[in-house]
């Protein structure tokens, strides 16, 4: 059972341009529907491109998903007294107070290096993930805090196919065209 803190990693022959080698942190898991975000596809901004307040830091806006990519969400490892903030697993939080975030990361009371920004996110109706887990799109696993940050995004989806071993290594070296093969 898929739950909050877990993640997706898309199957190499997945045919889906959005999610293609994605690795998606899920936020939510509901018998409602499922969101969360994609952790390896970064967009061309940083956050002081996007927020005046930030204008000194150049962290990476990540492309949470197709989904309201005209909305802001944030991700941190490790608890801050913001409010509204939704815990997904032991270190690692979802959202809250996004004034007190900026203050907290301008008076380096926050490292910039257990924050990361995404722009949308990815969703899916009632029903539709656990169809496409039955049809083998996704592997499911859960990762530690520190994968979710420390992981370099560019090898993200081959590295943690790695660490689970098995047949998941070998997977990580399928090539992203094997008719270029």
């Amino acid at each position: 059972m898929i739950k909050s803190g877990d993640i997706l990693i898309a199957e190499p022959y997945l045919e889906d341009e959005t999610f293609d080698r994605s690795v998606v942190l899920i936020g939510n898991h509901t018998h409602e529907g499922t969101f969360g975000f994609v952790l390896n596809k970064p967009s061309d901004l940083i956050i002081s491109d996007v927020i005046e307040d930030l204008s000194s830091f150049s962290l990476p806006i990540y492309i949470g998903g197709p989904v309201e990519q005209d909305t802001l969400h944030f991700i941190y490892r490790n608890p801050l007294p913001l409010e509204g903030t939704v815990q997904l697993t032991q270190n690692l939080f979802w959202g809250g107070d996004f004034e007190k975030l900026k203050e907290m990361l301008n008076n380096q009371e926050v490292s910039p290096d257990d924050v990361r920004f995404f722009v949308g996110y990815s969703g899916w109706a009632e029903g539709q993930l656990d169809d496409e887990l039955t049809k083998k799109s996704w592997i499911t696993w859960t990762p530690s805090v520190d994968d979710i940050f420390d992981l370099p995004f560019r090898e993200m989806w081959r590295n943690i196919l790695k660490k689970m071993g098995g047949r998941y290594k070998i997977l990580a070296n399928y090539p992203s065209d094997p008719r270029l093969n």
